[in-house]
């Protein structure tokens, strides 16, 4: 089977599958693992931000959208050559990646004759079920059981380690350039991590909100987890989350390599914010995810 994954997420489901020798096509964001692009053909590009502050990406997201514009570039005719069997793309959020709709009209248009396959989790467990579906799609059913299965065992596990302790209130902060709180699976990671997620709206989009909102709340913590940056960047935007929020302990952690991205490694997510959020009791976080900033 030919596939090409139009997700950074579904590229990390497919390598969890030990299907990365069948993936022929990914998008320009895929980094997991680090050789995904390597002898791939990238066939979706989009905007370097790299360079450009929080409110400036904001600013260019808001005018694309508002103007009817994309934010990423299908480049077509590099996907009809590579004669996809099955193509992995989602409709959940139009900043974070091409949606199915564009995919279909580029097919219909090519006359490639391609399956495609949406994924649109809105929580954890629906995280851990999309892998299932792609496990079925791709004629792997029994190896995506037991990876789904391990991943559930990994989150029995820290639940067990957190039981009987307090549960902090936790805020997570997508983006900062206005504050944006986080929703989807992003409250169930701190559920599942021993804490009560606060200001953020579980299984529905993130939306953009006040300091004052936030700080109403009454978070005993902030974790920063800016959609679009591993640990360094989350870290520039943790900062400017602390100047927001004095005497409130801010975190950064690892956003698009354990937190935003809904792929396996949503479960090292949660280990790791049970690490900041009980060190007294989860094990310690896995090195280059997470920082203190105030």
């Amino acid at each position: 089977m030919r596939l090409v994954s139009l997700l950074p997420s579904a590229t990390e489901i497919i390598y969890a599958l030990e299907l990365g020798d069948q993936l022929v096509g990914v998008t320009f964001e895929c980094d997991e693992p680090a050789s995904a692009r390597a002898d791939k053909t990238v066939v979706v590009g989009g905007l370097d931000t790299r360079g450009m502050s929080a409110g400036e990406i904001d600013e260019y997201v808001r005018g694309r959208l508002a103007d009817g514009g994309d934010l990423y570039t299908l480049h077509e005719q590099a996907l009809a050559d590579l004669r996809p069997d099955l193509i992995v793309t989602q409709d959940l959020c139009r900043v974070c990646a091409l949606p199915s709709g564009q995919v279909q009209a580029a097919l219909g248009y090519l006359g490639c004759q391609a399956r495609v396959l949406t994924l649109d989790p809105r929580s954890l467990d629906e995280v851990l079920d999309s892998i299932l579906t792609v496990g079925r799609a791709t004629g792997v059913p029994g190896r995506a059981g037991r990876l789904a299965a391990g991943l559930r065992a990994r989150l029995a596990g820290v639940a067990a380690r957190v039981a009987g302790w307090p549960r902090p209130k936790v805020a997570v902060i997508e983006w900062v350039d206005p504050p944006f709180t986080a929703g989807h699976w992003v409250p169930d990671l701190v559920t599942a991590a021993g804490g009560t997620p606060v200001a953020g709206r579980p299984g529905a989009p993130s939306v953009a909100v006040s300091w004052a909102e936030i700080a109403a709340a009454g978070p005993d913590l902030v974790v920063v987890a800016p959609c679009g940056y591993h640990l360094d960047g989350a870290a520039v935007q943790a900062r400017a989350a602390a100047r927001a929020l004095p005497g409130v302990p801010v975190w950064a952690i690892d956003a698009d390599g354990i937190i935003v991205r809904p792929g396996p490694r949503l479960v090292t997510g949660v280990e790791a914010l049970a690490a900041v959020l009980h060190p007294g009791a989860a094990a310690p976080a896995p090195p280059g995810t997470t920082a203190r900033v105030a």
